[in-house]
């Protein structure tokens, strides 16, 4: 049998930009395309965000001292930091402590009136274990003075507490070195030790790795 001439000539016909077959393979590739520039895209784009510029403290409101700009590329994890765009967030402190060039996350951030723990000072003048620095955790022991002219059992008051700060003090006549350590104390409490401080009782502090309470 004899081939149709004609049959063949319309099999191997240019398909025509009206045929729906070419039509849905161009959109396809379209898509594929936009696709890939906006993965390309997300993937550059970086946010400019609020950092710490030193270590900002509990309680500490953010300020365009203690702060610094920083751009970084967060993705899905943009929205739990503060954007510059969006300026300082006003009239909220740190209610956790903020480590130097960290980014600044919403969630250390509060109103002053969910803040339940306050920096207290306390001078140790007994040499510190090396982890106590700030953003460590310690325990407080308090021995009270006893009427032998010497001091009590200690018992531990503030089991975990924060260190804020560490500094270098002295005594009265700065004959005597002393550690000044501002510790983040819960308003429970703070009548216990500054009871104990008022009445001269003897303060020790303990490194506690495990960061908690008892």
């Amino acid at each position: 049998m004899v081939p149709d001439p004609t049959a063949t000539a319309a099999r191997l016909r240019r398909p025509s930009w009206k045929d729906p077959r070419l039509l849905l393979g161009v959109l396809l590739v379209l898509v594929s395309v936009a696709g890939v520039v906006f993965l390309v895209n997300s993937a550059d784009r970086t946010t400019e965000v609020y950092a710490a510029r030193d270590a900002i403290a509990v309680g500490e409101a953010l300020t365009p001292e203690n702060v610094v700009r920083a751009k970084v590329r967060l993705g899905e994890t943009e929205q739990h930091y503060i954007p510059v765009a969006a300026g300082l967030p006003e009239g909220v402190v740190a209610v956790q402590r903020i480590g130097k060039d960290q980014l600044v996350p919403r969630a250390s951030l509060g109103e002053v009136d969910e803040l339940d723990r306050k920096p207290v000072a306390l001078a140790i003048d007994q040499a510190l274990p090396s982890q106590a620095v700030e953003g460590a955790r310690v325990d407080v022991w308090v021995a009270q003075p006893d009427a032998k002219n010497g001091f009590s059992e200690p018992k531990l008051l503030l089991p975990g507490a924060e260190i804020a700060e560490v500094a270098e003090g002295s005594t009265a006549l700065g004959s005597t070195k002393t550690t000044i350590l501002m510790v983040l104390v819960e308003d429970d409490r703070m009548p216990a030790l500054l009871g104990a401080q008022a009445n001269d009782a003897k303060i020790s502090v303990v490194w506690n790795p495990g960061g908690g309470t008892r």
